[in-house]
């Protein structure tokens, strides 16, 4: 069983140094980063270009560009440290993760990269886990490993630790809400180091040095279910994080499973209503292989971010339109445009200009509003 796709871009040791400058940068977001690229043609001319678009969307000062000594720096302590900085299509950088429209342009890969290219199966839950969850958590992880799957988790207490541990011989990556030098929880160091020794891996999008902080994990958990063909919840009370995976991943389009639980077990509460949504009910490991075996042939087309700038700036009255149309209510990007009654490019020029300007937010979905 194998799905790896051919690497379809290999930067060179300038490009990645601009790559990392322009994903450092103030308000600039996977998102941001795909729009300058597919917009200018290359992140150098988009880093000459940021202070202008700003400007022009009422910024009162330009943001903070990150340095060429900056981005040396982290590039020099990275490269100590045993990780790369990988760009989408790259070898080592998940093919899965790649496909999505807020992949990190540089992803921090540290241990073995060819289990990173293999398919995998995220699993996630409770950290206030019970002995039976941790015992099944363990027991699924080790099964889906000697079918042919990797484990993807993200190192926390409870269910993610027990997958990792059971997961160590099969293959198991660890997804970290912090920078590799910033592990969370400082007890799971030495669970880390197991990992990739093993012939596991670690990924971040965050530079080194970076402590996780509660807004980092929702980020982190988009990783988790963006690596994986599905995601499975082994235990989950309401309003967790695990659920908030869940919902991510069914928005990326991936399998969502949940282990049914007692009733008069909080921490089944969530897994319980996920299954009620419509989640696939899981209690071994063929629950999971027989629902994601189809999707295994699909080719994975990996898009490289902007092969063609975009040569079109928009006229003053075409940006104040736009402007008027947005509001703090979230709209959808295609009702902007028809709204608009001009080109998508246009638009997406305006949106771009605001996003650097500190003005806009993007919501899942396609939706877009000011902030």
């Amino acid at each position: 069983m194998d799905t790896r796709t051919p690497t379809t871009t290999h930067l060179t040791d300038d490009q990645r140094l601009d790559w990392l400058r322009l994903i450092r940068s103030d308000n600039v977001g996977p998102r941001t980063f795909r729009s300058l690229i597919n917009h200018f043609g290359s992140a150098r001319t988009a880093l000459q270009r940021l202070p202008d678009l700003a400007r022009r969307s009422g910024a009162a000062r330009p943001g903070r560009i990150c340095s060429e000594e900056g981005a040396h720096a982290e590039l020099a302590a990275s490269k100590r440290l045993g990780v790369s900085l990988l760009a989408p299509g790259e070898a080592g950088y998940p093919p899965r993760l790649a496909t999505l429209d807020d992949a990190p342009p540089l992803l921090g890969v540290r241990g073995a990269l060819d289990v990173l290219m293999r398919p995998m199966i995220a699993v996630v839950g409770s950290r206030n886990a019970s002995g039976a969850g941790l015992k099944f958590g363990g027991t699924l992880a080790r099964d889906l490993g000697e079918a042919g799957f990797v484990i993807a988790s993200g190192l926390a207490r409870g269910i993610d630790q027990a997958v990792h541990r059971a997961s160590l011989e099969g293959g198991t990556v660890a997804v970290l809400a912090g920078g590799h030098d910033k592990i969370y929880p400082q007890e799971h160091e030495d669970l880390l180091a197991t990992i990739i020794e093993t012939g596991g891996a670690a990924i971040s999008e965050m530079p080194l040095g970076h402590v996780p902080r509660a807004r980092d994990f929702p980020r982190r958990n988009r990783l988790i279910s963006g690596v994986a063909l599905g995601v499975v919840v082994v235990e989950a009370a309401h309003r967790s994080g695990s659920l908030i995976t869940a919902r991510i991943a069914a928005e990326q389009g991936r399998e969502v499973f949940a282990v049914p639980g007692s009733p008069l077990d909080p921490r089944a509460a969530g897994t319980n209503d996920l299954i009620k949504q419509g989640a696939t009910p899981t209690t071994e490991a063929s629950d999971v292989i027989n629902a994601v075996e189809p999707i295994m042939g699909r080719p994975i087309e990996l898009r490289e971010p902007g092969e063609e700038p975009m040569a079109s700036e928009p006229e003053a009255s075409d940006r104040a339109r736009i402007i008027d149309l947005l509001g703090p209510a979230p709209i959808l990007l295609d009702d902007l445009i028809r709204m608009a009654a001009t080109s998508p490019t246009i638009v997406r020029t305006v949106l771009l200009e605001l996003e650097l300007a500190g003005r806009l937010e993007r919501h899942g979905g396609g939706l877009v509003s000011l902030i």
